[in-house]
């Protein structure tokens, strides 16, 4: 790769990318780029979950937005084919695939439509409290006035009596970032690996 080449520039200038198995037998550790990261300085991520929308500021000049121009660059160095995203907060794990190495649009995209494609269902809505299946019922009425908003309904929306996934979210639909935690992914999953990340969310 030649210096003139950013680090993360999008496009195929690395490696082979892995497929899961690559990743198992050579047991690579992957680097996230900074953006899933949150630790870029330059640019903080804004990603909607309800309303698939992404964008950014610089969180040295907030009053400015900024568009997601990275979005075509790898998720992660090296490339992998697959990459595999749970959170503490919902009971889902979002897998990810790009044959030619994952994006983080690829990213965006897999989680804004797994949480906004999928209902949950009686039994997963039925493990929740009591107090928490009234909040998802709030946010799937408020969710769904909002997208009557912007669809310019005349009538008002019925309050849903199926929920989304981005629904039992609550307020939290805002991504944070991703981030490497083995132990957590054991729990949840019984394995880990090295394409297995931690989706925090905020409100």
């Amino acid at each position: 790769m030649g210096d003139s080449v950013p680090k993360w520039a999008a496009g195929a200038f690395y490696g082979p990318v892995l497929s899961q198995t690559d990743l198992y037998l050579l047991n690579t550790e992957l680097e996230l780029n900074p953006i899933l990261a949150n630790a870029n300085s330059d640019f903080h991520l804004v990603f909607n979950l309800i309303t698939g929308q992404t964008g950014g500021f610089n969180p040295d000049a907030r009053d400015r937005d900024l568009p997601f121009t990275a979005k075509e660059e790898p998720a992660t160095l090296p490339r992998v084919q697959q990459l595999i995203i749970i959170t503490e907060i919902s009971p889902w794990c979002t897998i990810v695939k790009n044959e030619r190495g994952v994006t983080m649009n690829d990213v965006c995209t897999a989680v804004w439509k797994d949480y906004t494609d999928h209902f949950v269902t009686d039994v997963e809505f039925g493990a929740l409290p009591p107090r928490l299946q009234e909040q998802v019922k709030r946010m799937a009425a408020h969710n769904s006035q909002a997208n009557a908003w912007a669809g310019y309904y005349a009538t008002p929306p019925v309050a849903p009596n199926q929920y989304k996934r981005v629904d039992w979210l609550r307020e939290r639909v805002f991504f944070e970032g991703l981030r490497k935690r083995d132990t957590y992914a054991v729990s949840r999953l019984g394995f880990k690996a090295p394409n297995i990340f931690v989706m925090d969310l905020v409100a």
